[in-house]
């Protein structure tokens, strides 16, 4: 039997101990967490922490982390002081969100449908109400509010204390004053970890560090992109409202409470109030300026080892003015009181505002659990566990990997720049004091100045400047035959995108693919590599297209690709970005058979696709783009006017054409030579907003959003992209185990014929009036004028007639599951 390896642990803040906790429960007990000051005192950010836990959010990852740190640390006692007192981890006293406007009042219907969806019970409830369950709110300065009743209060220090002696019981051990000043690596692993007075053998290193981990990640080469940002909390003075309320720190009277329009959330301290503000300036931090940054005066006797390394900075009570009167106005309590003291606590942001977990990318045994709340914190640590131990978490982590970012998104000033939007935004409101900046635009296309004339309204996707529409087309006939969306679809949307919809399939139109992620295999291992690592059979002849599934060991679909055999040792694969790389990296072979690369930034690519593509291009090259000259899922080296181009022959929208690559200097021609050509049919260009209508109606499923690790080919209908009978390939076994087993659950089409019945994803279905399943991917189909929806239901429910409720902002709009896909279903368009 082959011994547990041995993992040293950098950090006993709270996400170190649950994660030292959840090993040790699995059987790695040879467990060493190296703390740079004392345990389970005033050190890091988790002792600080209010300890607020609520649970609603748009990610259903995050929702899971913090559904299980809840149902967790309410199981869990923690001793204080000499250890005759026996308190709670966790204390339910529920949460509470209200509502000052009606935009927010609508969002809280909308959070209501998230929680919904990934099981979490919620109320909404009326301004009397909230102020019934929180008698100091002003029920006057409210339209509502969202109660949940799991939400409550964490206490941070003693989860901490109490996961870690269970870790302890099972052979763990935590070691104070053990300041990390090397991990040592031979042969690309890991070996040991090394402090000023000892040396620690590893086989695997986790860096639980929090706000510290930048500072780490120096150790061993590895930017690790987050920004520490003060956050201001303050406690009132005694508030005669809740006089005899209990004293105890850790408990509270009342829900919390979080008012999002002013950017503030509540606890009860006894009988104070403690205050939580977002929409003071943003106050970022350099890790390495902390060093000169003065302790408060009442801490430095209980953490020595932290005189050069605080977690709390002193209270800026002038940034604290505004909150302060928001909150009075929302709580008229607090006009009798004032201030009683404050702190500027630290806490973690990334550019995206999510955690940071992985290992790192040339570092074997190398991870990182960084960035990570109280609220998500047993959560995490369960997922980690599971990475570690098992090769894979049950819960999807591609928005979390450490690895998710371009290189450009790992810069410092990026880093910087997006990680104070990402404090701005916790509350999703962005105040104009706040003067959060913009690194934009960061990465262009070769088209990008040709897009700016024809006055693109362009998003960003991975740092590159994306058209959504173009306001060149807004007098389009088409315009006319658009319906309107509802209120909040129509925020982010324009009819325009309707109309360039329905020009692509009549005519033609232009797309720029430039953004998406392409790779470069070569050598003379790719073929046999390739075939290993995907599901499909790419072992093909010369020019063939092969979609095909990245699986993990337990067969779900960790990405997608189209893998064209450009050469005999030479294939370009469409990927989903810097995960991608990373994964076939890690399993390139050792005897240097096989190169990858990625070739995105050095290349450009476009869409050229609709009923007159072929017009268009065959005017352009004398090489056969016939349908016997090219056929479909096929690839070609051709000229287009003065331009090599390597010519696929495929279609994400569904329409005949071709995604036509060049090298990026020949960009600019490629457009201009194509634009010219295209004049004569009516050709325009086209935005995202377009291409994912067209996607929808195609039934094309976009990973990430429709289908992640959680999911497998059969149920996301891709087992077409299966090949059991080829051979050994990573996921197969897991597969074949599965047998002719129906799936339990199935990805799902539903159509709805009323055009105001557009929802935006992540909404709860409802079949017989209960929740049964999720929105993925959402919009208006604009050749088959239906709304379209993607959502998980059980596989008894997904039958097409079956009549079906979304929950959308309160509604329940109708729908009914349709046979997939809604557009040209023997492809007949795409084949000609």
């Amino acid at each position: 039997m082959t011994a547990p390896p041995r993992v040293v642990v950098i950090g006993a803040g709270i996400v170190g101990c649950a994660l030292a906790d959840e090993l040790t429960e699995r059987g790695w007990t040879d467990v060493t967490v190296l703390e740079q000051g004392p345990l389970f005192a005033t050190g890091g950010s988790s002792s600080h922490a209010p300890g607020l836990v609520f649970q609603t959010n748009s990610s259903r990852t995050l929702i899971d982390f913090a559904a299980y740190t809840v149902a967790k640390y309410r199981g869990l006692t923690a001793r204080s002081g000499a250890g005759t007192v026996v308190e709670p981890c966790f204390r339910s006293v529920g949460g509470l969100e209200v509502a000052g406007s009606p935009q927010r009042w609508a969002d809280l219907h909308r959070r209501h449908g998230w929680a919904t969806a990934w099981g979490i019970e919620t109320n909404l409830v009326s301004a009397a109400e909230a102020a019934r369950l929180h008698p100091l709110l002003d029920a006057d300065r409210i339209l509502g509010g969202l109660h949940i009743p799991s939400d409550g209060l964490a206490n941070p220090v003693g989860a901490a204390q109490a996961q870690a002696e269970r870790a302890i019981e099972r052979g763990a051990r935590f070691l104070p004053h053990h300041r990390v000043i090397a991990i040592d690596r031979a042969g690309g692993r890991v070996s040991a970890v090394r402090t000023p007075d000892a040396r620690f053998r590893a086989d695997i290193v986790v860096c639980c560090a929090g706000m510290w981990g930048p500072l780490l990640g120096e150790l061993v080469d590895l930017p690790i992109p987050l920004t520490p940002m003060a956050h201001q909390y303050a406690w009132s003075t005694p508030l005669s409202a809740l006089r005899g309320a209990p004293a105890d720190g850790h408990d509270a009277a009342l829900p919390i409470l979080r008012h999002q329009d002013a950017d503030l959330y509540f606890r009860t301290h006894g009988d104070r109030l403690g205050i939580g503000a977002y929409g003071h300036r943003p106050m970022p931090i350099d890790p390495k300026s902390l060093a000169g940054q003065p302790v408060p005066a009442d801490e430095t006797a209980e953490r020595p080892a932290f005189d050069t390394m605080p977690s709390v900075l002193e209270f800026t009570a002038p940034d604290f003015e505004d909150s302060w009167s928001a909150a009075a106005q929302l709580l008229p309590a607090l006009t009798e009181a004032k201030v009683d003291e404050g702190i500027n606590g630290l806490f973690s942001f990334t550019p995206d505002g999510m955690p940071l977990l992985g290992e790192h990318p040339e570092l074997e045994g190398c991870w990182i659990a960084e960035a990570v709340w109280i609220t998500h914190s047993a959560g995490v640590a369960r997922a980690m566990a599971e990475w570690l131990i098992d090769g894979q978490a049950k819960v999807d982590l591609h928005g979390c990997d450490l690895n998710r970012f371009e290189p450009v998104q790992r810069t410092p000033g990026y880093v910087r720049t997006r990680s104070v939007r990402s404090f701005a935004e916790v509350y999703d409101v962005i105040h104009p004091h706040q003067q959060v900046e913009e690194p934009r635009p960061l990465r262009t296309s070769p088209f990008y100045e040709r897009q700016e004339r024809l006055g693109a309204l362009f998003t960003e996707a991975r740092g590159w400047e994306r058209p959504q529409w173009y306001t060149s087309n807004e007098q389009l006939p088409e315009l006319d035959e658009v319906p309107s969306p509802g209120e909040w679809a129509a925020r982010h949307h324009s009819p325009i995108v309707g109309a360039e919809a329905r020009r692509a399939r009549r005519t033609v139109a232009l797309f720029d693919m430039t953004s998406l992620t392409r790779l470069e295999v070569t050598g003379p291992g790719a073929a046999d590599f390739l075939q290993t690592m995907t599901s499909n059979n790419v072992i093909r002849d010369r020019g063939s297209i092969t979609y095909t599934l990245l699986l993990g060991d337990d067969g779900g679909i960790r990405s997608d690709l189209t893998v064209a055999r450009l050469g005999a040792e030479r294939f370009q694969l469409g990927a989903n970005g810097p995960l991608d790389l990373d994964w076939l990296r890690r399993h390139l072979p050792g005897d240097g058979s096989v190169q990858i690369r990625d070739i995105t930034s050095g290349t450009c690519s476009l869409g050229l696709w609709g009923p007159a593509a072929r017009d268009v291009l065959g005017a352009l090259t004398e090489d056969d783009v016939s349908h016997r000259g090219l056929r479909y899922y096929r690839a070609r080296e051709i000229c287009v006017g003065n331009v090599p181009v390597t010519a696929m022959r495929l279609s994400y929208v569904g329409e005949l054409g071709w995604e036509l690559y060049t090298t990026a200097d020949l960009g600019r021609l490629l457009w201009d030579t194509l634009w010219e050509a295209g004049a004569e049919h009516g050709m325009i260009a086209a935005g995202r907003g377009a291409f994912d209508s067209m996607r929808l109606e195609k039934g094309y499923r976009s990973w990430g959003t429709d289908m992640t690790g959680e999911h497998g080919p059969a149920e996301a209908g891709l087992d077409f992209a299966v090949r059991l009978n080829k051979g050994y390939f990573v996921g197969r076994d897991a597969l074949a185990a599965r047998g002719d087993r129906p799936p339990a659950r199935r990805l799902t089409a539903l159509v709805s014929a009323d055009p105001t019945a557009v929802v935006v994803g992540a909404e709860p279905v409802l079949v017989a009036g209960r929740p049964a399943g999720y929105v993925t991917s959402a919009g208006y189909g604009h050749t088959i004028d239906r709304c379209i929806a993607y959502a998980w239901l059980p596989a008894e429910h997904a039958v097409p007639g079956r009549p079906v409720e979304i929950q959308y902002f309160g509604d329940r709009l109708p729908y009914e599951v349709a046979a997939d896909p809604l557009f040209d279903p023997e492809g007949a368009r795409m084949r000609r």
